[in-house]
């Protein structure tokens, strides 16, 4: 018995940060989107009786516990300890998880592994999960029950998959798919770049930082914040417009406001990197996720695209080749079901951020 689930990573093209709870139950976010074809692997096979035992390719890492002792929530395996707890399990299960990225780049990869495991979770004990089921589910294991500080753009991008507008408020998340015309469409995916700083980071710290500062009502904090959300929104007519050089000089004045949001967003290496880029036909671009390190996301038009590479190459980035994905999380190899005939037992349980009956 073998089950293989997977899950989009993203980029994100404005309006991040926004999507943190702390700032959109009181103003709103806004965050447009797409999912590119680098992919997060849960898979499934029976394991000895009586253990769950957890694999990851990333981290290295390996766990085992007898099904009847609660995990401990800590480490590099915290969200997968939590998430196969949620679900229950009551007899032999492996799991085993690879990422196409490495963790702390900026790609939303943590979201990635959630909305894989949960999918592939959920389909070995008899439900499949739609879209939206399965990212409200991993926001909740991962916001409410763990307290990570992070938004929850990464959750629903991977779930959906596409190039989506998404819109956050208190009771609601809305996903629209941002309807472009399929020359500017193939022109988008082209003229993106990405480029591996070979910097891996905790996102955690600046996140933190926001979130607090959000929290508290920093004037300065939300006055950026409402501006990025601002330039997110322009960036969505513009990308449905296909006016991509409009695009590109929103993506540079949208990193223009994100890099003073808080400390630890840009570096020196950053900066010059972006800046020679800039000098050499750059249009507009960003650091992929919270900042500090991961990829340098860039709009670039072809014909300029070769003195890019070779001067950010020089620079000691590394580029990668990517096309957009618009598929989202989704079951590539797993045995039939049927709800009444459910392969392992399983509580449903409520993920209502302060319900009694949470399992977590």
């Amino acid at each position: 018995m073998l089950l293989i689930a997977r899950a989009p990573v993203r980029i994100s093209f404005g309006g991040g940060g926004t999507d943190i709870p702390a700032y959109y139950e009181r103003y709103g976010g806004f965050v447009v989107s797409t999912t590119i074809n680098y992919y997060v692997y849960t898979i499934l096979t029976p394991g000895p009786p009586g253990e769950v035992e957890i694999f990851s390719a990333d981290y290295r890492s390996f766990t085992q516990r007898p099904i009847c002792e609660d995990l401990i929530w800590n480490g590099d395996l915290s969200l997968p300890k939590a998430i196969v707890y949620y679900f229950n399990i009551r007899d032999g299960l492996t799991v085993f998880l690879a990422s196409q990225v490495p963790p702390g780049t900026g790609l939303g990869s943590s979201g990635s592994v959630a909305v894989s495991m949960i999918k592939a979770l959920a389909f070995w004990c008899g439900l499949d999960l739609g879209p939206r089921e399965v990212a409200e589910l991993a926001c909740f294991i991962e916001i409410n029950k763990l307290g990570m500080p992070v938004g929850k753009q990464d959750q629903y991008a991977a779930a959906f998959g596409g190039l989506n507008g998404i819109t956050f408020l208190r009771d609601e998340v809305r996903v629209e798919p941002l309807r472009m015309p399929p020359q500017a469409r193939q022109e988008l995916e082209q003229g993106i770049m990405l480029f591996f700083t070979g910097i891996s980071r905790q996102s955690s710290t600046i996140l933190k930082r926001q979130q607090e500062a959000s929290r508290q009502g920093d004037k300065e904090t939300i006055q950026r914040l409402t501006a990025i959300k601002e330039l997110g929104l322009e960036i969505r007519r513009a990308l449905e417009n296909g006016d991509l050089r409009t695009f590109g000089e929103l993506l540079h004045r949208s990193w223009l406001e994100k890099r003073r949001v808080t400390e630890g967003i840009t570096t020196p290496l950053l900066d010059q990197c972006y800046e020679v880029a800039r000098e050499r036909g750059v249009l507009g671009g960003k650091v992929t996720g919270a900042g500090g390190g991961g990829f340098l996301m860039l709009y670039c038009p072809p014909e300029h695209q070769n003195a890019v590479t070779e001067a950010l190459t020089a620079l000691g980035l590394q580029r990668r080749p990517f096309l957009m994905e618009n598929e989202g999380v989704q079951i590539m190899q797993g045995i039939p079901w049927t709800r009444s005939s459910p392969r392992y037992p399983f509580v449903a349980v409520s993920h209502t951020a302060n319900t009694d009956s949470a399992r977590l």
